[in-house]
Parts: structure tokens; sequence; C-alpha cells
């Protein structure tokens, strides 16, 4: 099993602090969770059915041309490399780690590399698997880079797959969710989720926006009722509240935006990532992790490149309570 962010029980057991007490940063998760309205009784009696419109209000809200619901993009990713015949799959390092194993788990050879030497290493690839932002690092492509690759795969009846799991939180964001599965990106693949930006992750919801000639085998892979009555039901009222949406992306954009100063000023240097995280690579990475850990302040930690990502405080008080740990660190 791969290591994740958000794994506070096994932190609490190892470190002897109380679940309670942690400042959970691991995640990358919004820490303002969009408000559900009340499940209805009904909800969690009957089993769900595909024409309560979700679907289609995902569509309005990611501008696509149809979407498939998924229990999380996760299931997606999963399932994607055991809908097409073995072959070499290409991916950035780092990244998240789930796009390797599952691709290499279904027979595919499985390449890596750098952001800048993905064109090249395309060149011969049967899919091309990248997040836009990428996670951890929240690189990012242009959409016009994207399509261009794209095309460069199609020659070969090649797979781009971009999970845009942080997309939404960006101001100006390069999004292929309108053309995906159009004649000009029939083999494009996009995922979204209702995780991050809204801040749902327990929820377990996403889509698939693709082709008919990709979700249609995809949806089978899946079997009946794969999203949750009570999910779908919280997705819907999500993706339909614009307003919400919009004063969330500015929440998020402010918070990011006061994370990197707070980092820089604590003499850690010039992190990447998005409004839902900051990243930095650090060959004290380890060490580092510890040192917050120590005080239950949970961060995600990755061995290879040496790294560790920030996620957003929720409260005035855990901002200050990060602040007065970042100068412990600063002083040490």
């Amino acid at each position: 099993m791969l290591e994740h962010g958000g794994r506070l029980l096994a932190a609490a057991a190892h470190y002897g602090i109380a679940p309670e007490h942690w400042l959970d940063l691991s995640t990358g998760i919004a820490p303002y969770a969009y408000p559900v309205p009340r499940i209805p009784a009904a909800a969690w009696q009957r089993l769900p059915e595909d024409e309560d419109g979700l679907a289609a209000i995902a569509c309005r809200c990611y501008g696509a041309r149809q979407a498939l619901p998924l229990p999380g993009s996760q299931a997606a990713i999963q399932l994607l490399p055991r809908l097409k015949a073995p072959g070499s799959a290409v991916m950035l390092e780092p990244s998240y780690a789930e796009y390797a194993a599952a691709w290499h788990g279904a027979g595919h050879t499985v390449r890596c590399c750098a952001a800048e030497d993905l064109p090249p290493a395309a060149a011969t690839a049967d899919a091309v698997v990248i997040g836009n932002p990428n996670n951890p690092t929240g690189h990012r492509f242009s959409r016009q880079d994207l399509l261009d690759l794209a095309r460069q795969l199609e020659a070969r009846g090649g797979w781009l797959v971009v999970d845009e799991a942080f997309a939404d939180a960006e101001e100006k964001s390069e999004s292929l969710a309108d053309v995906a599965g159009s004649a000009a990106a029939a083999n494009v693949v996009v995922l979204r989720s209702l995780g991050k930006f809204f801040g749902l992750a327990g929820a377990r919801v996403g889509f698939a926006l693709a082709a008919d000639a990709i979700l249609a085998p995809l949806a089978d892979a899946l079997g009946p009722w794969a999203v949750a009555h009570p999910s779908r039901h919280a997705a819907r009222a999500a993706l339909a509240d614009g307003a919400w949406q919009a004063a969330q992306r500015v929440r998020l954009q402010r918070d990011g935006a006061r994370l990197h100063g707070l980092l820089a000023a604590a003499g850690l240097g010039e992190s990447s990532g998005t409004a839902l995280f900051r990243y930095l690579a650090r060959d004290d990475a380890r060490q580092l992790h510890e040192f917050f850990a120590r005080q239950g302040i949970l961060l995600r930690h990755f061995a290879q490149p040496a790294a560790v990502r920030w996620g957003l405080p929720a409260t005035e008080a855990d901002w200050q309570r990060l602040a007065a740990a970042l100068e412990q660190w600063s002083k040490r």
C-alpha cells in the first residue's frame, strides 16, 4: 500500500499525541468544507439512480460535454489502465504515486520523467498520465501544450489522462474539461474531484470527462450504484452553488498566498504549489517533518526526492500555532 497524507491516527499512535491535539496539514484538502444540506431520509433508504441529474450538473459546473460520476477519481485512476492494452505509460516524477502503481499493476511499462522532458518522453508512449496542477509540486502545463501532446498521442491511439483534482482553486485554469471527448480531443480523459476544492474528501465523489468510447467501458467496470446516494445528494448541491465556489476560490487564493509568505519568512526558501498546498524540496525534509510532528503538526513527507508539503490551516488559532512552530524551527 502506498503512503498518503492524512494518516492522522497512525501519527497519533506513533508520536503519542491524541488525534484531537493535532494540526493536520498533510492532505491538501480545503480546510473549509462545502456546507452540505440536510440529507433526505430517502437518500439512505433507496439505491441511487443515474437520472438524478448529477452528471448534467457536473457538466454545467466544469463546462464539460459529458461526465461519468465516480466513487472518487481514484476509481478511474485504478480502472483506466485495465481498459487499455498493455503498452508504455509516461508520467511525471515526482507525482501522485497511485498513477504509476495502477499502470504498472495493469501490465504497462511505466516511464517517469521531469516536466520539461515530457514531450520527448511521450513520443513513443501509449498513454501519458499527469496532474495539472501536478501533485505535489504544483507544476502547471498550458492548455495548448496539453492539446499538442494529445494530438501527438492520438496518432498512435494513445491516451492523455489529466487529473485536475487541484484545478478548481486556480484563478486562471488551463483545464481541458471543455474539450475532453470532443472530435479534437477524443483521446483525452479529464478527472475532477470534490475532495480537494470542496473539502468533501469523505464523500468520495469524482468525475471522468471523456468520449463515449472511454466512458462506456469505464462505467461497465465500475458497475451499478458506484456513487452512494447521500454522496450524490451532496455533490449536486456543491456543484450547483456557483456563489459558494467563487467565494471559496477567493478564500483559498488568499490563504495559499499567506502560507507561501509564512514559509518564506521562516527562511525555508521559495516554495511551489497551488492555492491548496505548498511544496518544498529539501535535503533535511525528514528532520523538518519530524520537528513539526513532535509538536503535533502533521506535514506530508516525501522520501524521493526529499521534500515536504504543507496544507492550509483552518482557523486563525491554527495559523498562529503554525507561525510559532516555524519561528522555533528558524531559531533552532
